[in-house]
């Protein structure tokens, strides 16, 4: 089968390659032919170094797909299923999963960095979040798999899988955004066009779009925002739609220092910062003992959305299918496989909200 293998930390080369083999299913997982992947920020950042990643590493984890084959103990999956892959899945045993806080499991996906999911040749390659959705097919824990209705097209269904999740988790999970709230989005690309749209599910009055790229602003607009920003100016509109108070909740899907800060500036006495974006580890933010005491806010994170994966993407597909979250229109380009290094470099551009890599033609 065919798979974009990259090869080094950092450098943006990498192979489409023929003679890839993933390994298994074995006992407790499925095999899954992929049939769309979404192009996320997380791909980058992990080809990049920012996530920690072995290599050779075939990157994405955004993706739906069919059911090939099942290992002994699948028996509520069959060949031919549609799924949706979550690249999270839970163990259901560890004290994270017993204490219903299922999205900070790590037991697969440690078990995933630690062990190569795919063959070039004779060459062990990892995948992503033990995922590794730029291959034709992959192989994931039956958690890591969930079933997907008939009436879901592939690339819609791939973006729940992450990008949505994340951003309508973050609010709706997280943040617990209430009607009549204020809040601001800091970045607007899928991650921040979720968590847009997921503020205006929450009922929120006021949802603030901030991106250095006005295209973004615009973009945000037309999926919920009330106003759009560049962060220079996000102290002067606070001012004038808040009457200087701040914001309830600022969510931060970049998750850089300045941003960061940003976030903490923009909200309110006693409101909540939520971290969305997946920062680098060897980056410090500073905040006084004393403004954390007395400015009575709250900075908390949000891990996938806080998501319980099977409920949620439910839910997020009613949702869709009401008319209610627009998830269609969030793709802006349809790609190729072979297309995987122009899409990882577009991430960014004010033209592109979600690419999404195609395997076939199939809806």
């Amino acid at each position: 089968m065919r798979a974009a293998v990259f090869h080094t930390v950092g450098d943006d080369k990498f192979e489409i390659r023929d003679d890839v083999s993933v390994v298994g299913p074995g006992a407790g997982e499925v095999r899954i032919r992929v049939r769309a992947a979404g192009v996320c920020h997380s791909d980058r950042s992990a080809r990049d170094g920012v996530l920690p990643q072995p290599m050779p590493v075939v990157l994405g984890h955004e993706a739906s797909g069919d059911v090939v084959a099942v290992g002994d103990g699948v028996d509520d999956l069959a060949e031919g299923d549609p799924v949706v892959v979550n690249w999270l899945p839970a163990c259901g045993s560890c004290s994270s999963c017993t204490r219903g806080e299922t999205y900070l499991c790590m037991a697969h996906v440690l078990a995933g960095y630690a062990q190569p999911r795919f063959l070039a040749g004779e060459t062990p390659v990892y995948a992503m979040a033990g995922c590794g959705a730029f291959a034709e097919e992959i192989v994931v824990p039956r958690a890591g798999a969930v079933k997907l209705a008939p009436d879901v097209p592939y690339e819609v269904a791939a973006l729940v899988g992450c990008g949505v999740m994340t951003g309508v988790g973050a609010v709706v999970n997280t943040a617990r955004v209430a009607p009549g709230a204020t809040v601001a989005v800091i970045g607007c690309g899928g991650v921040g066009i979720a968590a847009v749209q997921g503020a205006r599910l929450a009922g929120a009055a006021v949802v603030v779009a901030v991106d250095t790229v006005e295209a973004k602003q615009q973009t945000a607009l037309r999926f919920g925002a009330t106003h759009g920003c560049g962060p220079d100016h996000l102290g002067e509109l606070s001012t004038q739609i808040t009457d200087g108070e701040g914001f309830d909740t600022v969510l931060d899907v970049v998750a850089v220092p300045q941003t960061l800060r940003t976030a903490w500036t923009a909200a309110r006495r006693g409101g909540t910062v939520v971290v969305v974006g997946a920062g680098r580890s060897d980056q410090q933010v500073a905040f006084s003992p004393f403004e954390l005491l007395f400015e009575g806010k709250t900075i908390t994170s949000s891990l996938y959305g806080a998501a319980q994966a099977p409920r949620d993407f439910d839910r997020l597909f009613d949702l869709w299918r009401a008319g209610r979250l627009d998830l269609t229109d969030m793709i802006t380009h349809r790609l190729r496989l072979e297309d995987v290094g122009d899409a990882l470099a577009a991430l960014g551009r004010g033209d592109v909200i979600r690419q999404v890599i195609r395997y076939d033609d199939v809806g």
